[in-house]
């Protein structure tokens, strides 16, 4: 369950009825190119760092901006980030 204080990211979603577990890429993509601290922090509590890892690297809708960072914190090599390809 998303709690409401990230309903902000999810604006397009029905949080009543939404699983972040079925949609693990949808729910870490919106938290890496559009959360805040709060929502990366429930991201970390919700999804281990290799799937965490595994979005970065598949994503192709990140913005070079966040995906570069996130490269960076995770220690993925950018030739091996999608949306930097």
């Amino acid at each position: 369950m998303v709690p409401n204080t990230l309903q902000s990211l999810f604006w397009d979603t029905n949080l009543a009825t939404f699983q972040p577990s079925a949609y693990p890429d949808y729910t870490i993509f919106r938290i890496l190119e559009y959360g805040d601290d709060e929502a990366v922090a429930w991201m970390r509590e919700n999804f281990d760092a290799p799937e965490i890892r595994r979005v970065i690297c598949s994503e192709r809708r990140l913005s070079a901006k966040s995906a570069t960072f996130w490269a960076l914190i995770y220690g993925i090599p950018e030739a091996e980030v999608g949306a930097l390809a």
